[in-house]
């Protein structure tokens, strides 16, 4: 592998962002109806691989109700809003309306109330008697806390989500989550991350995990590379942990990790080529903010906005174009690729004349520029 000389003490490997690389077509084509998006993930097949990132300007209950009647997994955040009030929406109302220099102060006094079990429970319930699939997703400082309450509740599947999940955290504070130890114990299948590395994803798939989040989440909202310095290019990413997937593979005797990209899937084409670098789904975050029945009433921030010492993220607001419905199925009427994502998942791969998605994640891509 080719590393840059940054100076004489330091070299780098050139890595590469979803901007930088395109999709190239193939010798054959085929009807976009004969294409599938089918994905499936231990037990659960889903018609679309779109998981709805577990922020609160994107997924409520309704939503995640509304996205897995629509063939995706919506992913409720069970450290928001919807866990510490009775009912949020006046205060999603509010932060919609926030001015930019006093939102980050507000933030951090709206979620510094307590995050109740029994409105864990009572949200999750409410998911699963729609009859669809239940998923909640905590941070890993959380996890040990409430673990009980959302298994008890009926989740079925559990995303242990953070800016960089580890495998092995050291602590001397306090006793560390085990996850290989955790997960084992859990009756459900976790989703865990992120991770940027394949050493880090290799040792993240070893502790039992059905799928791994690659990179961080939350792109168009977090400032983490303004404030910590740290930044994951994701065509590199997902392509180095599908590289630690396909070892890992061979190492369990065929035990196969699900790799899903969290972070800078903002438009369509960025889906197929989060595909076509190896991921198998994708975790959404600000297409769906731009929903019209989004929570956040267009605007958009994640977990590390309201960070009680060290804010690592903002508020950002987004034109409303479409429905949820509509962003993912269409039809659109812009050209900008922020509506009608499956639309143009099944073009692309159409286009490139495959018929799935695992098929898809052989195409050939190119680097821009």
């Amino acid at each position: 592998m080719t590393e840059i000389e940054i100076g004489r003490a330091k070299r780098a490997r050139r890595a590469y962002s979803l901007d930088e690389v395109a999709i190239v077509p193939s010798r054959r084509t085929r009807d976009p109806q004969e294409v599938s998006t089918d994905w499936q993930i231990d037990a659960y097949r889903f018609s679309i691989p779109v998981l709805a990132a577990p922020m609160d300007s994107v997924m409520s209950p309704a939503t995640a109700i509304a996205l897995g009647q629509m063939g995706g997994l919506g992913v409720l955040n069970l450290e928001g809003l919807w866990t510490r009030y009775e009912d949020p929406t006046a205060l999603l109302a509010e932060i919609s309306q926030l001015d930019g220099e006093s939102a980050t102060a507000r933030f951090q006094e709206i979620y510094s109330e307590p995050i109740k079990a029994e409105l864990i429970t009572r949200r999750l319930q409410e998911i699963r008697e729609a009859g669809v699939t239940v998923a909640g997703a905590l941070s890993p400082q959380r996890t040990k806390e409430f673990a009980k309450t959302v298994v008890d509740a009926g989740v079925d599947m559990f995303v242990i989500r953070g800016t960089t999940v580890s495998a092995e955290h050291v602590s001397g504070q306090c006793e560390p989550l085990n996850l290989k130890d955790f997960i084992y114990e859990l009756d459900v299948p976790v989703i865990v991350g992120g991770c940027a590395t394949y050493q880090a994803a290799l040792h993240l798939m070893r502790t039992g995990a059905a799928g791994v989040l690659v990179g961080f989440g939350g792109g168009a909202a977090h400032t983490t590379r303004t404030v910590l310095g740290v930044s994951v290019p994701m065509a590199s990413s997902i392509a180095d942990v599908a590289a630690a997937r396909r070892d890992y593979l061979d190492e369990s005797g065929g035990r196969y990790v699900h790799v899903i990209a969290d972070g800078s899937i903002g438009k369509s084409g960025d889906l197929a080529k989060a595909i076509a670098c190896g991921a198998d789904a994708v975790m959404v975050g600000s297409p769906f903010a731009r929903a019209t029945d989004a929570p956040g009433h267009g605007a958009h921030w994640g977990a590390e906005a309201h960070h009680a010492t060290l804010p690592r993220g903002q508020r950002v607001v987004f034109d409303q174009v479409g429905s949820l419905e509509e962003i993912l199925y269409g039809p659109s009427h812009v050209a900008d690729g922020t509506m009608n994502l499956i639309g143009a998942l099944k073009r692309s791969m159409a286009t490139t004349g495959y018929t799935d998605l695992k098929e898809f994640q052989r195409i050939e891509i190119v680097l821009e520029g």
